[in-house]
């Protein structure tokens, strides 16, 4: 790798890794005047605005604001919705560093549904980063202590989903451009948060909460923005152990603004979970 492709990646990943941090603490301060469901509502009404008006100033776009893999758009967009709002939920009732390191258990779940739905092999780097993912849960868990609760169960259930969003989203880009995932995504699940919805939210917006709106939406779509120009400039091998800096960074930001201890056992079970992904990775790039 190049030093300016190695550049690039250190920048696009602190983007993400601000991106992200930015939306945890915004959905931290919002959760006060409005529901998760108010929140991920607001954050898809601004992207569909955004991307509608990017279609109609770049005519190379367009084409991805039309499908025909509706149904299948449908089916990743249900589960990405309930995933995405038990995340935001999680955010404002454990610990963020907790939160971030289970939610890493994500490329677990990836390895073990990609076999029965892609027909992809178990191969010993994913067999040990299924391995050490669990070793690594029931660190950060304790089974028996106080952090083993049903909150911190439903982040693996979070983590689950966005596994089943991976192994859908992989099926579309065979077909589908990525502004059409990102467009459908916020256009279908903008009616789902509006309908779990039961008040005239908006009316509640005032000048206050201009800054977490802005880190919110702003955040939002940034983040995977700035994810994905990473893996364009960096393979994997790079741009994955930058990414788990999230860890150390929102535990940071948890003990800093919100006085969130520095539970030792997330950095060791994190440790567990990363060394596992990293192996299958090192792996995977010896046998391609």
């Amino acid at each position: 790798m190049s030093h300016r492709s190695l550049l690039a990646v250190v920048v696009w990943m602190t983007g993400a890794l601000l991106s992200f941090s930015a939306t945890a603490v915004a959905v931290r301060a919002l959760a006060r005047t409005f529901s998760v469901f108010e929140m991920l509502a607001i954050r898809n009404g601004t992207a569909v605005a955004f991307l509608l008006l990017l279609a109609a100033l770049r005519p190379s776009v367009r084409a991805g604001l039309v499908s025909r893999r509706i149904g299948l758009h449908l089916l990743r967009n249900a589960i990405h919705f309930a995933g995405t709002a038990a995340w935001a939920y999680s955010l404002t009732i454990l610990p963020l560093a907790t939160v971030f390191a289970l939610e890493f258990t994500t490329p677990v779940w990836v390895a073990i549904l990609a076999v029965p739905l892609l027909g992809e092999r178990l191969t010993q780097g994913r067999a040990a980063a299924v391995a050490l993912g669990f070793v690594g849960v029931l660190v950060i868990l304790r089974p028996g202590a106080e952090t083993a609760q049903p909150a911190s169960l439903m982040v693996l259930a979070v983590a689950l989903a966005f596994a089943l969003v991976a192994v859908v989203t992989k099926r579309l880009t065979a077909t589908e451009r990525t502004f059409s995932i990102v467009f459908f995504m916020n256009l279908m699940q903008l009616p789902m948060n509006l309908i779990a919805t039961d008040r005239a939210f908006w009316r509640l917006l005032d000048g206050a909460q201009a800054l977490p709106l802005v880190g919110l939406c702003a955040g939002g779509l940034l983040s995977h923005y700035c994810l994905t120009n990473a893996y364009r400039h960096g393979d994997a091998g790079m741009v994955v152990p930058l990414d788990f800096l999230r860890i150390p960074l929102i535990a940071f930001v948890g003990w800093k603004l919100y006085d969130e201890p520095l539970d030792p056992f997330v950095f060791v079970g994190s440790a567990l979970i990363i060394a596992g992904i990293l192996y299958s990775l090192r792996r995977e790039a010896r046998s391609s």
